[in-house]
């Protein structure tokens, strides 16, 4: 988690550096190469190849090749959309946290999506670069651009943004075809699970993002989305996506299931048993009532993999909305579904201080 001003700056000053130093020496720009080549040969070089310009998800013009060939991933997210959409032939670099489908462990790394090698992008020739507003400084963003590599940045802040920005990724790489088939059958799962939870009562949640300090999330994250689509809702309610809580708050709050994921184990707790270890967590009413769940960690990721994870939560939330289904999976510590209780109050909580949180961006 990084909301430091300072770390931001010295991020800001070392890529304008890279870039400076990149630009003038280490690798030539398209037009320069072709001015060299052209100069040494007295060759007349063929017309550049089809263009066009498209709107990124954040409002930027940005110009790609008619067919896109080589493509580099600057978010695990984003390296998921890519193999969801069969086109990770095309996928010539991404992150050293891209590690879904295992597969993409495999692909060369361009370092982390913070702060990546420029040098090690730039070298790779993408003819795109693929980037997200959760997790990548537009620092990184504004200097391959001015290096001559197009970057399209996504921004999904609801489950229905992230069909979206996939719908965009496949016409962007000319995959139109497979990205309405992806969409269609990911909505059609999500359609189905709004139809079996109509009428149900949300299960109000605790969504512990970070134990130590206490962070959970806002209303305006991606994770809140998906919780809605599981039939849940946080009891926390702020405008900050990652609002820290005191212990006291949550005592006072009373949620009726904590939610917990793998991904944040470092500094959390781990399931049920964890919990009811902890002074204080284990006199929570979710706690001894025993329901803990642990959420896959795709709902950490807006990509096609959280609608797993949606589905997921929802059979730990409301088992009897699927009592006609085949056996649920289950994360719960004895391995059977929890069954939900009458919903506590809404309790609104507001003016957290917000801090980024890296491990929601993966």
């Amino acid at each position: 988690m990084r909301g430091d001003k300072k770390f931001r700056r010295i991020a800001a000053w070392s890529i304008t550096a890279s870039v400076m130093l990149l630009a003038a020496s280490v690798i030539p720009t398209p037009a320069r190469a072709t001015a060299e080549k052209t100069a040494q040969t007295g060759a007349v070089e063929p017309k550049p190849a089809a263009t066009r310009t498209v709107i990124d998800e954040v409002g930027r013009k940005v110009t790609v090749p008619a067919e896109v060939q080589r493509v580099v991933s600057l978010a695990p997210n984003l390296t998921e959309m890519v193999y969801a959409l069969g086109l990770q032939d095309k996928l010539v670099g991404d992150t050293d946290y891209c590690d879904t489908p295992p597969a993409a462990k495999s692909k060369p790394h361009v370092g982390g999506p913070m702060s990546p090698s420029l040098e090690t992008i730039v070298g790779l020739r993408p003819d795109l670069v693929l980037a997200t507003t959760s997790i990548n400084h537009v620092e990184t963003v504004d200097a391959l651009q001015h290096l001559g590599i197009p970057v399209y940045t996504s921004d999904p802040q609801s489950v229905e943004g992230m069909l979206a920005s996939t719908r965009r990724m496949a016409d962007l790489m000319g995959a139109n075809e497979k990205g309405e088939e992806v969409v269609g059958q990911l909505q059609s799962r999500l359609d189905a699970l709004k139809a079996k939870l109509a009428g149900r009562p949300m299960a109000h949640v605790l969504f512990v993002v970070w134990m130590d300090p206490l962070i959970t999330i806002g209303q305006n994250t991606f994770i809140a989305d998906a919780l809605k689509w599981a039939g849940a809702e946080s009891v926390v309610m702020s405008d900050q996506k990652w609002p820290h809580l005191s212990f006291e708050e949550i005592v006072r709050v009373q949620p009726e299931y904590i939610v917990l994921t793998p991904d944040h184990a470092e500094s959390n707790a781990t399931g049920l048993a964890d919990l009811r270890s902890r002074n204080g967590w284990r006199e929570l009413d979710a706690v001894v009532a025993g329901h803990v769940i642990v959420m896959d960690s795709a709902v950490n990721r807006p990509s096609p993999g959280m609608i797993d994870a949606i589905e997921q939560a929802a059979r730990m939330l409301h088992p009897d909305a699927f009592t006609n289904d085949a056996e649920p999976k289950s994360a719960s510590p004895d391995g059977k579904p929890q069954s939900a209780t009458p919903p506590a109050p809404h309790v609104k909580q507001r003016n957290h201080e917000e801090t980024e949180c890296t491990a929601c961006a993966r």
